[in-house]
């Protein structure tokens, strides 16, 4: 089953934006599949390593599962520079040359941040940590708003939406992996889910905001279902909208006292969708374009 997920995830990645811009008449993407397949390696190590961060604190003291700091943020240097390696390709530079550019900058702050924070993690320091972190949320954030109009606002958004993705994500899955170590202790177990619950309400509230006001910004009303972006933002609202029901029926079987394992881990295997279309809405032509034609 695992294996099969896989499988999918990378299908989508290497084939959806060659889906969503069909038939839209928009600008082909060069080495569009292998750049989403590698940011959604980085926003994967991302969760991973801040929801890790994050689960602590709602885990508190008791029995803890094996951290996966480290493998996850050297993922993401491999993938941030894999990412200049594809650059270097379609623009025909060599890498030296791509290192002058300003996504080539912004890709080696992001795996330098990585390494660091994985050289924190490994020196059990894992605190320590958040601060690279942050140097690569906030290189990413610079990195996919390069608009000439208002760009700080449109990186502050960036980095409070993928901030709170990743806990969101990574959180529940560090939590999940925590109940299913204290399983025995049913009360205990249900208590870790209970305090990762009241912060994930706060959690959707910055996602929703920051999400609409960014949608706003950058998506014309006029080619909503016509450009790629609009296709892809939807796909995602669908998929946030789902896993937000979960998070509530989840919430619902707590307050009644009953197991809400069940929907938790659906709402997880939602958000890692989540993860994978968002990646490819960063890769996507910018439909500005497409509405001033």
């Amino acid at each position: 089953m695992l294996a099969g997920g896989a499988v999918l995830a990378v299908l989508i990645a290497l084939l959806g934006v060659g889906a969503a811009t069909h038939g839209t008449g928009e600008l082909h993407i060069p080495a569009a599949g292998p750049t989403t397949l590698l940011r959604a390696a980085v926003f994967a190590a991302l969760a991973l390593h801040i929801g890790e961060l994050a689960g602590h604190r709602f885990a508190r003291t008791g029995p803890a599962p094996r951290s996966w700091a480290v493998p996850a943020a050297l993922t993401g240097a491999a993938a941030a520079a894999g990412q200049i390696l594809v650059l270097s390709e379609v623009s025909d530079l060599d890498i030296a040359s791509v290192y002058g550019t300003v996504d080539g900058r912004l890709l080696l702050v992001m795996a330098n941040g990585f390494l660091l924070a994985a050289g924190c993690a490994a020196l059990r320091r894992p605190f320590l940590a958040a601060l690279p972190l942050a140097v690569v949320i906030g290189a990413e954030a610079l990195r996919a708003h390069p608009e000439a109009y208002t760009p700080l606002l449109g990186t502050a958004l960036t980095v409070v939406h993928l901030t709170a993705a990743s806990v969101w994500t990574g959180g529940l899955c560090h939590v999940l992996r925590t109940m299913w170590l204290r399983r025995a202790d049913r009360t205990e177990a249900r208590a870790v889910l209970a305090r990762y619950a009241r912060v994930a309400g706060w959690l959707l509230a910055a996602l929703t905001a920051t999400g609409t006001v960014s949608a706003l910004r950058r998506l014309p009303f006029d080619v909503v279902l016509s450009s790629a972006y609009g296709r892809v933002l939807i796909a995602k609202l669908a998929l946030v909208a789902v896993a937000s029901g979960l998070a509530l029926r989840a919430r619902g079987r707590l307050r009644g006292g009953r197991d809400a394992g069940g929907p938790a881990r659906a709402e997880l295997a939602v958000l890692s969708c989540v993860v994978l279309v968002s990646a490819v809405l960063t890769v996507v032509p910018d439909p500005h374009w497409l509405s001033v034609r």
